[in-house]
């Protein structure tokens, strides 16, 4: 009997609308009937968009979030079930990191106050001198000081803090620690030391991991099995190097081309397969596979009226497609096959994509802009009329501060209103009349 089971899990929440009566108008489907089982000692990984609910299951196995139907099995106890009293003394065996390391500490709190009262809350320790030994081992496990008992979390690094919050977990002598997205804050050479950490602690200790992540190189580093999330529900599982290998469902072919492979060779040879669209709506999910609407294996039959379930193809292979078997074998067709390009000419998508209204003629259509030499003969065609402003500028120049500076420059005005005199000669006259 595996240690955690998860049967038809489903969280759903209520939209609510109106002021007064505050009716239910629909659901959002975060996560819609996920089945899984963990063994104890394995390391299992959750990887999946952005939306599709990974953490809220994550939460959903702590009752962080309230079930809203399925069975949640931790060595043979339903959690689903469990009153808050009695949950509460049960999580001491469910522990949990959080992905924001520094949101997840209480900064009035020192590391030693975080640390013990989990501690406390559960009867460990019958001091609090037992409890600060304690802590002191299980820091010196995860590589903090001793004399980090006394400091405050904004003191530490993120690298240190998501340490704390590692110690925090292994205080309790948990069986399963659940890491949600344990490394997405940090850099890339501190991800590396806390997945090492996280390693070691499972040969120590024989711990169970439920790691929840998106980042598909660190979950292929860490974990025995992999399932893979879409819209609320699963639609992969497989042991790690087996998914990795050779992806059955077309989501997670699509998800596997984008990561980038070393090899330059391997690069160039392999294809890249884009997705068009975004994720649908959680509110308001696709009837049949929630895949169809960006499959480029869509088929007219089955996809759009009947939702598929997790079979296992062999080798604890399970996917959710009707035409898994078929894709494999080659003989269902891809009928989107412009979504798929070589993933060494990604350059050349948007021809690609534009090519049945551009085509060949795409080519020719850029020496075929001659607009702005159309302009030319208006500004050639009427000279006089754009040589007057340059004859009326001339004056502009006079202006200048240093011709101001000269006596001979003062002079110049009146040589200005003798064109003015000559050109009104009537005008000129009228001031003398009016001075006689």
């Amino acid at each position: 009997m595996s240690l955690l089971q998860l049967n038809d899990v489903k969280v759903h929440f209520p939209v609510r609308k109106g002021v007064l009566f505050n009716r239910t108008v629909g659901h959002v489907y975060a996560v819609d009937g996920i089945s899984l089982n963990v063994e104890a000692g394995q390391t299992y990984g959750l990887v999946g968009e952005s939306g599709c609910g990974k953490t809220t299951l994550g939460r959903a196995v702590l009752r962080l979030v309230d079930v809203t139907d399925g069975e949640i099995v931790l060595d043979g106890t339903d959690l689903a079930k469990l009153p808050d009293e009695e949950m509460r003394r049960f999580r001491r065996r469910l522990q949990m990191v959080f992905q924001d390391p520094l949101g997840s500490l209480n900064p009035r709190q020192n590391i030693e106050s975080i640390l013990s009262e989990g501690m406390a809350a559960h009867g460990i320790g019958a001091n609090q001198d037992e409890r600060r030994e304690r802590i002191k081992e299980i820091l010196t496990r995860v590589g903090l000081p001793a004399n980090a008992l006394s400091r405050y979390p904004h003191e530490f690094s993120g690298g240190q803090r998501q340490r704390i919050g590692i110690a925090r977990a292994l205080v309790l002598e948990p069986d399963v620690i659940i890491c949600d997205e344990p490394v997405s804050a940090l850099d890339v050479s501190i991800q590396a030391q806390v997945i090492n950490l996280l390693e070691e602690l499972q040969e120590q200790l024989g711990l169970t991991y439920l790691v929840i992540a998106h980042d598909l190189a660190v979950v292929r580093h860490i974990s025995d099995v992999i399932g893979v999330m879409y819209l609320g529900a699963l639609v992969e599982e497989a042991p790690s190097d087996a998914l990795y290998a050779a992806p059955k469902h077309p989501y997670t072919k699509a998800l596997m081309s984008a990561v980038p492979v070393p090899d330059p060779e391997v690069e160039d040879r392999r294809e890249r397969i884009l997705l068009r669209g975004d994720l649908p709506s959680p509110a308001n999910p696709p009837t049949g596979c929630r895949f169809h609407t960006r499959c480029p294996w869509k088929q007219e039959t089955r996809c759009a009226t009947e939702r598929p379930e997790l079979v296992d193809l062999g080798d604890g292979h399970k996917v959710a497609c009707h035409f898994a078997a078929g894709i494999e074998a080659g003989t269902v067709k891809r009928t989107e096959a412009v979504a798929i390009v070589p993933a060494g000419k990604t350059d050349t998508v948007p021809a690609a994509r534009t090519s049945p209204e551009s085509g060949a003629p795409a080519g020719p259509a850029e020496p075929a802009k001659p607009e702005p030499e159309k302009a030319e003969p208006e500004s050639s065609g009427k000279p006089g009329a754009l040589g007057k402003p340059e004859a009326l500028g001339e004056p502009e120049a006079l202006g200048e501060p240093e011709a101001l500076g000269k006596p001979e420059a003062l002079g110049k005005p009146e040589a200005l209103d003798e064109p003015e005199s000559s050109d009104k000669p009537e005008s000129s006259d009228k001031p003398g009349a009016s001075e006689k």
